[in-house]
């Protein structure tokens, strides 16, 4: 159940990774310690390959509103009669969160049995689970559907659902094949953007659901007050994400308060027109913020940052030390990846 947490980065990757190191050791730490830089990889891959999220989202714009969407609100509801799947599509929506095996499962059965668009169940889950990552998230359905690896896909069998769930589950009728889906060739890995240096002006800190640990980055700015956020457009998120959002983002501003020894104002949505206010009355040249991945809150970003422009205001965005050496080693695989971890560790 950390991964909440190291979704919004209340925890960030090398300090877990550090504690665990340190209290296992590197044999013992290892599985755990490549489970964690698969949250980093998933990130730097989709990162250098920013045409993947802008397909998703073409994709399932273009898949709302068909004939299927019948289906699809069964399928969500938990109403399709499928031993197991409907339970879980209840508990993600209840509680906001799915076993790993579960969501497997989940997404092998919603596109290969109930032949459902898969850019619609990622949606679903982007939508509920509390540690909703675009990058985690889209990319681990485009591997179940045959994408990500091109032509490997994950079947769900009913004697694995059986013996992973002590017999509880055994649904009958599931797909017996996993035929991969097929999509254009994407462009290449692009190199991983460049960011000006505008800090050391007077500033506004702009805290976001991304990353709700500034207090310890070297922001290197003057910070005269800060806004956070729990929203951001076109990221409708459901009720308990909501509450785990909207949680963690006080918590974030009460800890940027007492470290910065500035006022923090919390904001519903990231709107332009707040950010300038909150700016002009800290008397601010600037707005600053820790560096969003490619997906909503990025999206969100781009729009402000030319809105703010406008008003004189550059926004500074500052990437992780963590980020900026591991997400280049995302060109390939994860076990090409892998081999660069030993020189980053904490």
């Amino acid at each position: 159940m950390l991964s909440p947490y190291l979704r919004y980065r209340l925890l960030t990757e090398d300090e877990v990774i550090a504690a665990a190191l340190a209290h296992h050791g590197p044999d013992a730490a290892s599985k755990f310690v490549q489970e964690v830089a698969w949250r980093t990889y998933w990130k730097g891959w989709m990162e250098l390959r920013p045409a993947v999220w802008d397909r998703f989202l073409a994709e399932r714009d273009a898949a709302r509103g068909g004939d299927l969407m019948r289906a699809v609100a069964e399928a969500e509801a938990g109403a399709t009669g499928i031993e197991g799947f409907d339970d879980w599509a209840r508990e993600l929506v209840q509680h906001g969160y799915l076993h790993n095996h579960a969501r497997m499962w989940f997404a092998s059965i919603w596109i290969f049995t109930l032949r459902l668009p898969w850019v619609l169940g990622a949606d679903f889950f982007l939508r509920h689970l509390l540690d909703a990552d675009p990058a985690s998230n889209t990319l681990s359905w485009r591997w179940v559907a045959g994408l990500q690896t091109p032509g490997k896909t994950y079947l769900a069998t009913a004697d694995n659902i059986a013996r992973y769930t002590a017999g509880r589950y055994r649904p009958q009728g599931l797909a017996r094949r996993a035929v991969a889906l097929t999509e254009p060739a994407l462009p290449a890995a692009c190199m991983l953007p460049l960011l000006p240096d505008g800090r050391g002006k007077p500033s506004l800190l702009l805290v976001t659901p991304e990353d709700l640990c500034p207090e310890r980055m070297r922001i290197g700015s003057d910070v005269r007050a800060g806004l956070a956020v729990r929203g951001v457009p076109g990221w409708p998120w459901g009720a308990a994400a909501e509450a785990f959002v909207t949680g963690a983002v006080a918590d974030a501003a009460d800890r940027v308060e007492a470290a910065l020894g500035c006022p923090v104002a919390v904001a519903d949505g990231l709107e332009a027109g707040a950010v300038i206010k909150a700016a002009s009355a800290a008397e601010a040249e600037a707005v600053v913020t820790a560096y969003a991945p490619v997906g909503p809150v990025a999206d969100a970003l781009d729009a402000l940052g030319d809105l703010l422009a406008t008003a004189g205001l550059p926004l500074v965005r500052v990437r992780r030390t963590w980020d900026e050496r591991l997400w280049p080693s995302c060109t390939k695989g994860f076990f090409a990846f892998r081999q660069h971890l030993p020189a980053h560790m904490p």
